[in-house]
């Protein structure tokens, strides 16, 4: 079936040519059911594996292989393809499959007699489907309706993460790329460093938030009114739930897959922001964000197994804009490869400074003092990449 052709007053014609590929990002929450349904019947715990190679093995090689993918809907397109529901039901519907495979992999982890390096990949698969939900949970999160914010809310229970809802609103998107975020990495800080400084900084910038909102409302928050512990509900309730049916030591691996999904997130966070940085005006205050403030990719499968997120710098520009419409800058930065591969090299540090560093270096002219800067170290950047003099010294 073909996609419907959209017509402007002007009478030109648009067709979204990638509207049944968007389907793609249902493919790795199906994958546990099929390795489940291949495990049962040969007895195998490899099956398992098909999850990560599928996202860490085949979506790098598929990215590597396809012509980019700079083209973005008219503007104009726009109200058109957000009434469309057919975009919205793509999101919704991973929710339920999650919540498939997820109780999938409770079984196999508590009734099928696994090796440990089958539990491991029982964890590391459901890990990246529930990780790769965050950005699912990420896409209904921004929107305003409250079916949409609701199931947000459930998807980031898988994670225990909910607190993300908060933070990643109200807080990323105020301070990317700027020290004060916890989720925008620094030129010189490797995703190890970086790792528990996000995970703590955005839990911890998360309950300021709200605790800030609710005090200027004269509530406390400890009370039902706070969404963070309201998104952590959801949690409890699914993890209860899962260990009622499955037992408690469902638990064990509801943790373990949940620290993988959020670390994903998280190596995502730090390859969108790396070394990017805001300047101050002359007010005192940061520029506003714009394409510059985000690394970007057009590398088309990662595009649509990701909801569009690569396509970061109009996201943040327009958080609210539905991932069918966002559009491709050639100002904002560009990463060399999709997000498959950049995570496995961000897992590299020296890997990852010899790609990156760089292409930040270079984005600022040769001026590594105008990036993001890790002060610790400022010095030893300094004198590797050197600092271009202001005009007129």
């Amino acid at each position: 079936m073909a996609a419907p052709v959209l017509v402007s007053p002007e009478g030109v014609r648009w067709r979204d040519g990638k509207r049944y590929m968007w389907l793609t990002a249902l493919v790795p929450p199906l994958l546990p059911v099929v390795s489940f349904g291949l495990w049962h019947r040969t007895g195998s715990g490899l099956p398992w594996w098909l999850t990560p190679l599928f996202v860490f093995g085949l979506l790098p090689l598929l990215d590597a292989t396809s012509p980019k993918d700079p083209v973005s809907a008219p503007e104009w397109t726009h109200p058109a393809l957000d009434a469309d529901r057919y975009y919205r039901w793509c999101t919704y519907l991973y929710l339920p499959i999650t919540g498939v495979s997820l109780a999938l992999g409770c079984w196999a982890w508590t009734r099928g007699g696994l090796s440990v390096v089958e539990h491991v990949a029982v964890v590391v698969a459901l890990g990246t489907v529930t990780g790769i939900g965050i950005n699912t949970a990420h896409e209904l999160g921004h929107k305003r309706g409250r079916l949409e914010r609701s199931l947000s809310k459930a998807m980031l229970a898988a994670t225990a993460y909910g607190h993300f809802h908060v933070e990643h609103n109200r807080g990323h998107h105020v301070r990317v790329a700027t020290p004060a975020d916890p989720a925008s990495a620094r030129l010189g800080e490797s995703f190890w460093r970086f790792w528990p400084r996000t995970v703590l900084g955005s839990l911890r910038s998360a309950w300021e938030l709200e605790t800030r909102r609710l005090r200027l409302r004269g509530r406390s928050p400890w009370s039902r009114h706070n969404e963070v512990l309201t998104s952590w509900a959801y949690t409890v309730v699914l993890f209860g739930a899962l260990a009622g049916a499955f037992g408690p030591s469902a638990l064990l691996f509801l943790a373990l897959q949940a620290v993988v999904g959020f670390s994903l997130l998280e190596a995502v966070n730090y390859i969108e922001h790396y070394g990017l940085a805001r300047e101050r005006t002359s007010t005192g205050r940061y520029e506003k964000v714009d394409p510059r403030h985000s690394w970007n990719s057009d590398d088309v499968i990662s595009n649509l197994a990701l909801y569009h997120l690569p396509r970061h710098s109009d996201h943040h520009a327009f958080p609210t804009v539905r991932y069918q419409a966002l559009r491709s800058f050639e100002t904002a930065p560009q990463l060399p490869s999709g997000y498959g591969t950049m995570i496995l090299v961000a897992l590299v540090p020296r890997f990852w400074f010899s790609v990156m560093d760089p292409r930040v270096v270079a984005h600022y002219d040769g001026d590594v003092t105008r990036a993001n800067l890790d002060e610790r170290r400022r010095a030893e950047l300094v004198a590797r990449y050197g600092r271009v003099p202001a005009e007129g010294t």
